[in-house]
């Protein structure tokens, strides 16, 4: 069955940073292109961080451009997102996501559980 599971959430003061990790299983890591979504109370989810299959692209918004980094591991099938300089701004469930493509190139997405980060002194 397919997982993916986020660790990694907590509280940080305003200026510092936290990693969160997205564990995969049930399909081939590799084949994946990874993002990171995150959800505010009341607002729209939004996109925060996107990577490729092989970690050659990346794309973020300009609202964490220059403070986020999105990786991956392929070979541990995990994907990161290292947040630098939070803002209370910053405060939201953040999800794992993942668009699969299968040999036969069909496509699927995939939703973790979403992790809580909240940004506050």
């Amino acid at each position: 069955q397919v997982q993916l599971v986020e660790s990694g959430g907590g509280l940080v003061q305003p200026g510092g940073s936290l990693t969160l990790s997205c564990a995969a299983s049930g399909f081939t890591f590799s084949r994946a292109a990874m993002s990171w979504y995150r959800q505010a109370l009341g607002k729209e989810r939004e996109l925060v961080a996107a990577i490729t299959s092989t970690g050659g692209s990346t794309n973020y918004p300009d609202s964490v451009k220059g403070r986020f980094n999105i990786s991956r591991d392929n070979a541990k099938a995990t994907v990161f997102l290292q947040m630098n300089s939070l803002k209370p701004e910053d405060t939201a469930v953040y999800y794992c996501n993942a668009n699969v493509v299968t040999v036969t190139r069909l496509r699927y997405t995939y939703w973790g559980q979403g992790t809580q980060v909240t940004v506050s002194s």
